[in-house]
């Protein structure tokens, strides 16, 4: 019985985490793009959408996760018809890994040897060109890093959000170990979470 719920919630943390990355890194690195290429300097310079993205992103990653968890309630009933279970925590999962995984994706982005863009822009190459060929690849292991850092996060805050109806591994350490007093399930949930965070 302890092992098919652990297996559960197991597979459930997994399915929250996985989805609501997946999400943030299709999201997260286009955004990443906006802010670098709108900047001052840069080559798609526009002040005013990199001050509006630069607060979205801000105001999301200043928020601690159970708040804005709780905020989005309503939001998040409105897009998957409930606020209880693992497709309810994807919701401001995802909200919360999006411009924290941005940020991270965009600081490796303005790491790029300006003098590389220069040389592409010298050589005639086209604004999107640049970016497909000369901006992400050399930015790809300091991004790749920067997912794994996102993927860590969202195991942990997956963990809080099962503590308050979301499913998963926290959910089984919140009921049975905590509220029964369970010290074994409690041991059992963080080493399973240590082995999850290992995997990454």
């Amino acid at each position: 019985m302890w092992f098919d719920r652990l297996l559960q919630g197991t597979l459930d943390t997994f399915l929250m985490v996985g989805v609501s990355s997946l999400i943030a890194l299709l999201l997260g690195i286009p955004l990443a793009v906006i802010l670098v290429t709108s900047s001052k300097g840069g080559i798609y310079e526009a002040p005013a959408i990199n001050r509006v993205l630069g607060g979205f992103v801000n105001l999301f990653r200043s928020i601690p996760f159970l708040i804005l968890m709780v905020a989005l309630i309503p939001f998040t009933r409105m897009i998957v018809g409930t606020t209880y279970g693992v497709w309810a925590a994807v919701v401001p999962l995802t909200i919360a890994a999006t411009p924290f995984f941005a940020r991270i994706a965009e600081v490796s982005l303005r790491e790029v040897d300006h003098g590389l863009i220069e040389a592409a822009q010298a050589m005639g190459c086209q604004r999107w060109h640049i970016i497909w060929h000369v901006l992400l690849p050399e930015a790809r292991p300091g991004i790749v890093g920067g997912f794994t850092i996102t993927l860590v996060t969202m195991i942990n805050s997956s963990a809080m959000a099962g503590a308050i109806g979301a499913g998963g591994l926290g959910d089984i350490a919140y009921r049975y170990g905590y509220q029964r007093f369970d010290t074994q399930v409690m041991l059992t949930v963080i080493v399973l979470l240590v082995a999850v965070v290992a995997l990454v």
